[in-house]
């Protein structure tokens, strides 16, 4: 396994570019979606909200590579984005025919659940624009070649929308290593996005071409075992010894087969929606790093904390304070993360620090 390294910062470039769809998210806070009456409206997607973890909680400099309809609900995503930071200049915008018959925009309506409530979702998402972007529609060579990112992310989320789109992650990542560029994929594997064009075969299928490109792969038990079908055993229900060493060996397994230089997987039990045990491990440079346990964590929202785990991750990487420190930043990232409401982070990068270091919840004033 080679060491990961980093290359320097261009001066009119980016610390990370992702590409994936970012979803209009109806909340209906304390109601269910079949009986609210309102809805709290943000924007998420699982590889748009590693780049606003980036560039919000961490200060880097990151872009989102999408397509939305021209149209009032595209605008209002692109006003959220704003107050993200992400830079918006590679959004491509499609012409709306008027109702959504060739293109449209993402809707994902979402509780957070609470106590024996597990948390649900239920998206709406086909033919959406950024599911029908085809290899070629992206000048990757101008945005790799001639701008620069150190980080290029993308994950299974955007694999799965269509038959085209891992063809468009394939040539994003050739282009992000031939010009020196770190690739990370989350594999985030969502049934509901599989099931319909061939479940976890196809999953498996598509995740494991897209893997040799791959330097940092993301993902928890269930994302390695039905995404790349690798077999995790010892699992229980708590983070135990046992799963943690069940991990490792998959790892291992899977550093055989693929070229990655980094591992790194969330360890999360959801006892139930508000309380989860959490933690995280990483594998870098034949080496493994645990992250602190946190058990009984309380939950508001479990929606995006492995994406800020993600990001968290990634900002240790890039800042270049190694692998121990890094697992550690995204397992508190995401621990933050998932204590307000929305996919996105709303933690600062003190926040995280002072809860690296044992932080208490004491009031601050």
């Amino acid at each position: 396994m080679m060491p990961i390294t980093i290359k320097p910062k261009n001066t009119n470039g980016w610390d990370m570019v992702a590409l994936g769809e970012v979803m209009l998210r109806f909340d209906p806070g304390d109601r269910r979606v079949w009986t609210t009456r309102n809805f709290e409206v943000s924007e998420g997607g699982g590889e748009y909200n590693v780049a606003r973890g980036l560039k919000r909680c961490f200060g880097l400099d990151a872009a989102i590579v999408t397509a939305f309809a021209d149209n009032p609900v595209g605008r209002l995503l692109q006003d959220l984005i704003y107050q993200g930071g992400v830079d918006q200049s590679l959004v491509r915008w499609v012409e709306y025919d008027g109702v959504g018959r060739s293109v449209r925009n993402g809707l994902n309506f979402t509780e957070r659940g609470f106590g024996l409530r597990a948390a649900l979702g239920c998206s709406d998402r086909g033919h959406t624009a950024v599911s029908q972007l085809k290899a070629g529609d992206i000048d990757w060579e101008k945005i790799f070649g001639e701008r620069g990112a150190r980080w290029f992310h993308t994950g299974g989320i955007f694999a799965a929308l269509s038959e085209s789109t891992p063809a468009v992650a394939l040539e994003a990542m050739q282009s992000a290593h031939k010009h020196g560029a770190i690739v990370s994929y989350d594999l985030n594997y969502r049934e509901s996005l599989w099931k319909g064009i061939g479940g976890k075969k196809k999953a498996q299928d598509v995740n494991r071409r897209l893997a040799p490109y791959v330097d940092v792969m993301i993902g928890n038990e269930e994302d390695f075992s039905a995404a790349l079908g690798f077999e995790v055993k010892g699992m229980d229900e708590h983070i135990s010894k046992v799963e943690t060493e069940a991990f490792k060996e998959m790892i291992q397994t899977a550093i055989r087969e693929f070229p990655f230089k980094v591992v790194a997987t969330t360890l999360r039990k959801a006892k139930t929606a508000t309380i989860n045990d959490w933690g995280a491990i990483c594998y870098s440079d034949g080496s493994f790093y645990e992250a602190k346990h946190r058990p009984d964590l309380e939950i508001l929202d479990r929606v995006g904390g492995g994406d800020s785990f993600a990001s968290g991750l990634i900002y240790g990487f890039l800042s270049g304070q190694g692998a121990k420190w890094a697992v550690e930043c995204g397992a508190a990232h995401g621990a933050l993360a998932m204590t307000t409401p929305g996919d996105t982070s709303m933690a600062t990068l003190m926040e995280v620090e002072k809860l690296m270091q044992g932080g208490s919840a004491r009031v601050q004033r």
